[in-house]
């Protein structure tokens, strides 16, 4: 198993449908949930364990979810009130290593993703099929994306990270 990637790389292809938008906007609105659950009863040593070898703490990888997932909320925005705008990218890996990743209690990311995804849920439940189309460049990737894929890609992130924790507490017994 690659534990950088518990549940595989995100991939889709073709056509995103109704359904499968209706199930991502469940997998995010769910999130919070599953986030707080993968850590709970962690102490602080257990928090401090990295998901790998090489990899970031369990703390790092809550901290990185609201991190991403803010970004990711206002690059929804930015393509839904401008021309296919271009975002800016960041340095993931430098901001997980800053001291609110490193050091703050996961209870202020936590309680940040409850807010963002209630938020962001109501948002996704509100878009149009046009809505939908709509895209941003990411310079980072060099990519055109369109919001009902970068809908797929957040909702795979987010099971992604909690899956990171829950196979090391697996792994460790924990």
């Amino acid at each position: 198993m690659d534990y950088r990637y518990p549940i595989g790389q995100f991939t889709h292809e073709g056509e995103v449908t109704l359904d499968q938008r209706q199930q991502w906007i469940q997998d995010i609105a769910d999130l919070p949930e599953r986030a707080r659950e993968a850590v709970k009863g962690l102490d602080e040593e257990q928090l401090s364990l990295p998901y790998r070898d090489g990899g970031w703490m369990l703390k790092q990888v809550i901290h990185h979810m609201a991190d991403s997932h803010m970004n990711s909320v206002i690059r929804f925005k930015l393509a839904l009130t401008e021309d296919t705008p271009t975002i800016r990218p960041y340095f993931e890996e430098r901001w997980a290593e800053l001291s609110d990743s490193r050091d703050l209690d996961i209870e202020y990311s936590l309680q940040l993703l409850d807010a963002l995804h209630r938020r962001w849920s109501a948002l996704l439940s509100s878009f149009s099929d046009n809505d939908y189309a709509k895209q941003f460049y990411s310079p980072s990737s060099n990519k055109t994306m369109r919001l009902d894929y970068c809908l797929g890609l957040y909702a795979w992130h987010g099971k992604h990270h909690v899956a990171q924790i829950t196979s090391l507490r697996d792994r460790l017994g924990i």
